[in-house]
């Protein structure tokens, strides 16, 4: 058995099928990676890793810890049939952070780098490069690099006034449920 749908009805889930359509076609068509923000470096520094020449960029300046900023590390003469490592010291690094290999910036990608990486306490580090290409292979390191104490309020204040709305919520909901009483109410219609 069918039963008729009015026309305004018929008109509404049409315009409704439109619309999502669209909406769908609208998300399939995302802009692409290379779209987003340019990397904004404010502050470079050069690095001899043999015969290769390392241009170190940096997206924030001066550097401070926990705080999150872009990478750029621009070989002379591009990085194209090159290869090679990043070795970081510091203070606070895991292991897994100390070495990794130089690949290509998500939003930059005719350099090496980093992207959004924070450095995790103030001190010194040191970034060193290895590097094998046509010339061959070089090291070379940026020693000393300074990183500042973190900005802002220190960390334990942050997470404790950002702990009080949940608190204050778990507790107006706790004397809501004590005021309401609901194991009585259904003990009651039993």
């Amino acid at each position: 058995m069918r039963f008729p749908v009015p026309a305004p009805l018929r008109r509404r889930g049409r315009l409704t099928l439109a619309v999502a359509a669209a909406l769908v076609l609208g998300a399939a068509t995302a802009t692409p990676a290379a779209a987003y923000a340019p990397v904004g470096v404010v502050h470079t520094q050069q690095v001899e890793a043999g015969p290769y020449t390392v241009t170190v960029g940096f997206s924030q300046w001066p550097l401070r810890a926990m705080q999150s900023l872009d990478f750029t590390f621009a070989a002379d003469g591009g990085i194209a049939k090159k290869s090679g490592t990043l070795t970081m010291k510091g203070p606070g690094l895991d292991e897994d952070d100390r070495v990794t290999p130089l690949s290509r910036h998500p939003r930059k990608r005719d350099v090496w780098g980093l992207d959004v990486k924070a450095l995790p306490e103030p001190g010194r580090y040191d970034f060193t490069f290895d590097i094998d290409g046509r010339a061959g292979h070089g090291r070379g390191t940026l020693h000393d690099l300074t990183v500042l104490d973190q900005p802002g309020p220190p960390l334990a204040l942050s997470w404790t006034v950002c702990a009080i709305p949940p608190a204050a919520m778990l507790a107006y909901l706790g004397v809501g449920w004590r005021r309401s009483r609901p194991a009585r109410k259904v003990a009651a219609l039993v």
